[in-house]
Parts: C-alpha cells; structure tokens; sequence
C-alpha cells in the first residue's frame, strides 16, 4: 500500500515553531487541531465500512485507514516498524495482553494521555513477543477457520483485536498523534470544554420534528457520504452499501453528537453515561432496578465478559455447560468453547434457520433433568437474536419459557436485530444480551451488555474497570445514545415494515436470475417471513462467490460481504461441506492461508436502503451472470486484462485520495 508521503508530515516541528513564534493563543491553537481532527474523521465516515471483512471501495478505503493508523503509531513512538506491531485494544483488554508479554517487550500509549476521551490503548510489540496459542478474548476476526472441534487462529493484530474494532476512533487517535507533532503535545489538553445540557446533545437536532417514515426519508439526506462517486470498470457510478450487516455508516445528528462529546467536561459525563443507560433501558424493555447495563468496546467483548463470569462458578457439584446454535457467530461460539472446563451443546436449525423447540428442550431435560450427561449441566443458553447470516430472528418468547424450566440462563447475541426490531428483555424474560453501537448507526467503538443484575460473577474492584473501561469512550457512549433516540422516533415497526418491502423485492428480483440459489426464507407468503430481517445470502453456478462480490463493485459500485461471514459451521453446513472435506480444508489452509475457501454473498440492508438501490443491485446481477456464460476470444480477453489493469489504478488512487484527504493537514 502507498503511504502519504513523509514530507507532508515533516513540517510539524517548524509549523509548532511558526505558531509559538507569532504567539498563537493556546485555546486558539487547540481549537484549530480540534477542528483539523474533526475534518479528518469526518472524511473517514465518508467511506466508512467493517475492515477486513467486505468488498467495495468503502471496505478497502477503511481497511487501508485502519492499517495506517498502526504506521502513523509507530512513527509517534519512534518505533521501528519492521521489529514492531501495534495492536489497538480497550483499556480493560489492555491489562489482559500486556499479562502475557514479556517486561521490555512492549511499549503503550493511551488517547487519555494525548487528552482525547476515545477509549484506546494501542499496545506496540515486538513481533516476535507475540503470544502463541489461543487470544485471551476470541470471536469474530480471531480465527481463520472453525470447525465443531478445532480452530486455525488468524495471525498478527487480527488475533488480538477480537470483534469489529473501534475503527474510527482508532483512525481519530492517529490523526490526533500528528495534530501533536504540529501544535504540541498537549494541545488537546488546552482545549476548552463545551458544557452542553444532556437535552442538547441527545434529544435536540434539525430532525426532531419529524417522526416514522418521514423522519427515515430526512435522515437518508444526512448520510455521510451519500453520493459518494467510484471509479467502475464501466465509468464513475454512485456507491451503493449494501453490507449493514457488518457495519452500518452513520448520520449527522449522530456525528454531530460525538464530536460534541468529546468535548465534555469530566463532571458532565456521567450523566451522559446515566442517559444513556436510560435510553438503553427504555429501548430494550430492561427497567433499570433489574438490570445492570454495561458499556463495552463491541459485542464480541460483552460476551467474553459474560463467559469468563461462568468460568468463574464456584459450584464443584457440576461442570457447567453452553448450548448454542448452529447459527451462531463467531463472537457467540469462541468465548464458550475457550473458556475452561466447559463443553459445548450445539441445536441444529432447519432449511429456514429456525432452531427446533422440541430438541432444545431433549437437551436441556437430559443435561439438567435426568442427568445423563454426568456431572455436566447447561448452565447458558446462547441464541442470536437475528442470523447474521440467514436473517432470520427464532422466537426467543418461546425460546426462554423452555431455558429457563430448566434452569438454564439465555444469552441473546442481539448484534443484528437491536437496529431492526423491537426487543422487550423483562418481558421475554433474557437474562443477558449483548450488542454493538457499530450495528445502529454509532460506529464509534461502544458495544453494551445487558444482565439481570446478580448474574456477573466479578467482584467490585473488577467490575469498576470494566465499567470505566467502556465508559471512557465517551463519544462512543453518547453517540449510541442519539442513534437509538433517533431509531424510537422512526418507529421499530416502521423500519420493520420498510425493510420488508425491499427485501421482498431484492428476493423477487433475485428468484428470476438464473443459476442464483438463495438460503433460507425465500417464500414471502410464508408464515415465517415476518421473521426475517433484510439479510439475504445467495450463490450462483457460473461465478465464485469472491468473485461475484468483486464483480458487484468493479462493474456496479456495489459493496457486499462474501465469505464465511464469521459463521463457519453454519456456512459448511449450507453448502453441504462433508467432514472429509472440511478436513482437506484444515490442510489446504494451513499450506497456503490465502486459499479461497467455499462461501456466500450476502447482502444486508439498512435504513439507509431505498428501491433505487435494490434496482440496482438487480440490474448488476443480471448482467454478471448473463456475461458470465459469454466465453471471451483472444483479444477480448487481452481488452479486459487491460481494462482491469487500469481499473486497479484507478481504484489505488482513489483509496490514497481518500487517505490522503483524512491525514493531511488542511491548507
């Protein structure tokens, strides 16, 4: 990857010097860093998406961000970046890591102490002290195969930043990391605090007249980055997200809420963190008297939390266990199986995505009923409250009824229905659920946890840093809050409704594509329809689905997600992947990682999502697989060759303008 050039860094020193010299006031000289930082996270938002883990210019852009952040740490650390790594963690994951590095092996720097509320720690070592074996915190992003018995764990940072990372607050704290090097090291020290009333910053916006489908219709027209233009292989077109499930962009109201935030004084934020806490409760349907809510980093972090307090049961007289599903997500399945002394139950789903009630209940009566399993009883039930593969939501009403007849708890992984449905948590009696504010609209590094309270088994000196340690990310915190105000004021039912119009269509369009073969509820007559979120996962016969999803971007200004969506087992099981071959794949991808294993497209939408965009996607799909059957000559495929050859520049220079326009220094 090209990186910025360093001369375009190098003046830092002498502008420091130019300003001191002019006798640039300090409170004037912090305001301009802070305005020069807001400009350049607010151009990351312009083509934000999850890294790592899509396709499109949006993914690619965010992707290259993200990896320049850790060059731009290493350069303010004087570091060099051959013998180190930086790996970004919470302040609570920090303690954890840093436990099994070597003294002397490792350098950290925090965003507190360049005077920044953002919630990070970014940890330098040295390559070859990284820990071997298995993460202290596994999920989504930790591993790179997973089978029912065995896992290949990714390498690098990957390893240690379990879960969808705080993007843009990490791309933030590097950006701030060059303001110090031009005004000063403690430039965001000096800067004034603007005291705003908890009404202001959540509840007050240019939209709040509006309500249902016309307030979703204003808030489409505040996106950021809405009419984003990329290059394709067929002439610059607008970009068109269609991957929420991975990560969902965000809006002005809510930006405008975090950069506000970040501004508070100390004795503001606490009630921020209350009100927000509130909203949550409301929101959820957890009164606050019953239910302790809990900010974290991400969803992948809220349910490690709740599996390390299992592993810390007390009671020699079982061994507990979890039953999942096969649906489940990484982040819902690592954590279980990692933790010690635990087995693993896994419920089957049938062709839809349903979990059969019948077979939950057989296992929970033979495991804690008539004993035949030993010493072993299922202590948590862990079901996600939306397929993030499928879509599909089970009746988690029926679901707890049975769990807790047998006196199980239930864990619901709410990371894909909290933006898309109702959830009532006293009602449908849950114990735990987790979520991540990156999924609603908030990408700004805050994920929540949601227990009865009494159920986490930590003591008080543990719990306040687990609390403090999401609570730092005040911006993060304050911007779920206003997101989720702005969802209430839509309607659940609302954006339940319009999501369904357009994945009926996406389905209709897609069921009269020849060779497209789609997963899960395809009959929109059917009584479980209403059950589904707008996730829809297909393949097609002619076209490898990372070829396709490549395809959809190049030619379409499509952004998708292909792959195994962090959901293996499931992913094999549609596919029909025998254990034979599940067994080849262990081989093949230890030999040569890069490997592309069998996968899906999915596509995911958000309220951001019109018709417009749904014709879109149509009209790609139509025209990749009707190409795919034209089989070029020669020339015609020397003419392509080249075409993408082109296209791949253009595609570089439009990531390293969008880089650029995020790191440089406004003129």
């Amino acid at each position: 990857m090209k990186t910025i050039k360093q001369t375009e860094y190098a003046s830092a020193d002498v502008s420091q010097l130019e300003e001191k010299q002019n006798g640039m006031p300090e409170n004037k000289g912090a305001e301009r860093a802070f305005t020069e930082l807001e400009r350049g996270v607010y151009a990351a938002l312009e083509t934000y998406s999850n890294v790592h883990r899509g396709s499109g210019h949006n993914s690619l852009v965010s992707s290259q961000l993200y990896e320049h952040a850790r060059g731009v740490v290493l350069e303010y650390m004087g570091l060099n970046k051959d013998r180190y790594i930086v790996i970004f963690c919470s302040p609570k994951r920090t303690s954890e890591l840093i436990s099994l590095l070597k003294p002397g092996s490792y350098q950290t720097i925090t965003s507190r102490e360049i005077g920044l509320p953002l919630g990070i720690t970014a940890v330098a070592v040295e390559k070859k002290a990284l820990p071997k074996g298995s993460p202290t915190e596994c999920g989504g992003g930790t591993a790179r195969l997973v089978a029912a018995g065995w896992i290949i764990w990714n390498t690098g940072p990957d390893k240690f930043e379990a879960g969808t990372p705080a993007i843009v607050n990490v791309i933030a704290f590097s950006k701030a990391m060059l303001l110090l090097k031009r005004y000063g090291k403690d430039i965001f020290k000096k800067l004034q605090g603007t005291d705003l009333g908890i009404t202001e910053l959540l509840y007050k916006d240019e939209l709040e007249q509006y309500s249902g489908v016309e307030l979703m219709e204003q808030l489409r027209k505040t996106l950021i980055g809405l009419g984003m233009i990329v290059p394709t292989l067929e002439g610059e077109k607008p970009f068109v997200n269609l991957d929420n499930s991975a990560s969902t962009p965000t809006f002005q109201p809510i930006w405008n809420t975090f950069r506000q935030a970040l501004r508070l004084p100390e004795r503001r934020k606490q009630d921020v963190v209350r009100e927000v806490k509130a909203i949550c409760s409301e929101i959820l349907g957890a009164p606050l008297d019953k239910y302790d809510i809990i900010f974290t980093k991400n969803t992948t972090e809220s349910i490690n939390l709740v599996s390390e307090s299992l592993g810390r049961s007390n009671d020699r007289d079982t061994e507990p266990a979890v039953l999942i599903s096969l649906l489940e997500h990484s982040s819902n399945d690592l954590p279980w199986r990692m933790a010690s002394k635990k087995s693993l139950v896994r419920l089957p789903v049938n062709a839809e995505g349903f979990v059969d009630l019948v077979e939950l209940e057989n296992h929970l009566r033979e495991y804690n009923q008539d004993h035949k399993h030993g010493k072993k009883r299922i202590k948590v039930v862990a079901i996600s409250g939306a397929s993030n593969v499928l879509g599909t939501c089970n009746d988690i009403d029926k679901i707890s009824p049975i769990v807790h007849k047998y006196g199980a708890r239930l864990l619901v992984d709410g990371a894909q229905v909290v933006a898309h449905r109702k959830v009532e948590m006293e009602k449908d009696d849950i114990d735990y659920m987790a979520f991540s504010a990156h999924k609603v609209y908030a990408p700004f590094g805050t994920g929540v946890l949601v227990s009865k309270k009494g159920l986490l088994n930590y003591k008080p000196d543990e719990m306040r840093q687990i609390c403090t340690s999401g609570e730092e990310n005040i911006g993060g915190v304050a911007s779920l809050g206003k997101a989720l105000v702005i969802l209430r004021r839509i309607g659940f039912d609302v954006i339940h409704e319009e999501e369904q119009k357009l994945t009926k269509m996406a389905l209709d369009g897609l069921s009269k594509i020849p060779n497209i073969r789609i997963f899960g509820i395809t009959d929109q007559n059917s009584g479980s329809f209403d059950k589904k979120i707008g996730v829809i996962v297909f393949e097609t016969k002619d076209i490898l689905h990372n070829k396709l999803a490549e395809e959809m971007f190049q030619k379409g200004g499509i952004g998708v997600r292909y792959g195994c969506h962090c959901s293996h087992l499931l992913i094999k099981h549609l596919l029909d992947i025998s254990p034979v071959l599940e067994q080849v794949q262990r081989v093949v991808l230890t030999v040569s990682p890069k490997t592309q294993l069998p996968g899906v497209v999915r596509v995911s939408l958000g309220v951001e999502n019109t018709k417009e965009d749904i014709e879109i996607l149509i009209q790609v799909l139509n025209k990749l697989t009707s190409d795919a059957k034209r089989k070029p000559n020669g020339e015609q495929k020397k003419a392509l060759a080249q075409a993408e050859t082109d296209f791949q520049k253009e595609l570089e220079e439009f990531a390293q303008t969008a880089i650029h326009k995020v790191y440089a220094y406004a003129e």
